[in-house]
């Protein structure tokens, strides 16, 4: 009766930890998105620097998308913070796209801010 009791609780912690970590790995990495790569240009609406990834909402001629970049070390690693990029400033992403249509979000490899280029997936970035 003992063992069974401890193996009770092992699993429903396993299973807890499976059905949070779910919508995670849907959510990250590449998967979601298109083959091929997508530009978007469009004004800045608001940045985000932080876990799990950093994002900016791109206000594209009254349509906001969501735009991921990489987690927060490795696009400040790029060079891109929201020192170097402000709300109402132009920017192109470059990337790809999200596989449903229908919805405005797109995962970037690379930003240009200001006349700057960051590539926060530089071994990503489409050749020249």
């Amino acid at each position: 009766m003992e063992i069974l009791s401890k193996r009770v609780p092992i699993a429903a912690t396993l299973a807890a930890a499976a059905m949070f970590s779910l919508p995670a790995l849907a959510h990250h990495g590449w998967s979601w998105t298109q083959d091929g790569f997508f530009e978007l240009k469009g004004v800045i609406a608001e940045i985000y620097i932080g876990n799990p990834h950093a994002t900016l909402d791109v206000d594209v001629e009254g349509d906001i998308w969501r735009v991921e970049l990489a987690p927060p070390a490795r696009t400040i690693a790029a060079g891109f913070s929201d020192e170097v990029a402000q709300k109402g400033d132009e920017v192109t992403a470059i990337g790809n796209r999200s596989r449903d249509e229908t919805e405005k979000r797109m995962k970037a490899v690379r930003i240009v801010v200001n006349g700057k280029t960051y590539d926060v997936y530089s071994d990503r970035v489409p050749p020249s």
